[in-house]
């Protein structure tokens, strides 16, 4: 298997352990042992380390071995606030430039998490989540824009799926995508940006007691 690959398969996983929990705040992450435990050598774990340290997961430390980070609410907050002009300004270029194709795979994905949403654990039910609003970034077709969405979305991965995880609720996610959805197939750009406001304008503050539990504990 080309490294590449397998550094993108054990960073996969290490992503996983770091949202499920597995890996905690402040935990080490020691290349040598976990490339161990996965049965690899330790090259594709250090990609692995790094790509995660490029996402925000990971802290790299000199001479020592990386940590899983722990962010303030301040910090979130912050990164909460560019995320959200970046939605903003997603759904208004996606409405003037989305193909009926990207349409299509927006609606398909809408449609994933209408049919599956009580059957996928949350991790699973997370990560699918976020393909819809990775779909309609990359529906803009503005490469900037969309490597710009991606740091800050990975930024705040943890985060998040900490705050869903505990906010689960069907009837809330498929009614505000269902609205997003319409107002992106109108070309209708003041719907889609009340529709994004609606859906994520309390992102931070629905974060805040699960980071503030988490640090008190």
């Amino acid at each position: 298997m080309p490294s590449e690959i397998l550094a993108e398969q054990i960073a996969a996983k290490l992503r996983r352990d770091i949202l499920r929990g597995t890996l905690l705040p402040g935990d080490q992450v020691k290349e040598r042992d976990h490339a161990s435990e996965m049965g690899v050598s330790r090259t594709p774990m250090r990609e692995a380390i790094r790509t995660l340290a490029k996402e925000g997961l990971l802290v790299l430390r000199h001479s020592r071995s990386p940590i899983v980070v722990q962010q303030s609410f301040k910090e979130i907050s912050d990164a909460v606030a560019v995320l959200l002009a970046l939605e903003n300004l997603s759904v208004e270029l996606a409405c003037e430039s989305a193909t009926s194709e990207d349409l299509a795979r927006i609606h398909a994905i809408h449609d994933e998490i209408a049919k599956e949403y009580d059957a996928l654990d949350a991790l699973d039910l997370f990560e699918v989540d976020m393909d819809f609003h990775t779909a309609i970034v990359a529906a803009t077709h503005n490469e900037a824009l969309f490597a710009t969405y991606r740091s800050y979305l990975q930024r705040l991965w943890r985060a998040r799926f900490l705050s869903a995880r505990q906010k689960r609720n069907r009837d809330r996610v498929i009614r505000h995508h269902a609205a997003l959805l319409a107002a992106l197939e109108a070309r209708d750009a003041k719907a889609a940006k009340v529709a994004i406001s609606i859906h994520l304008g309390n992102l931070a503050e629905s974060i805040r007691p699960v980071i503030e539990n988490e640090q008190a504990n």
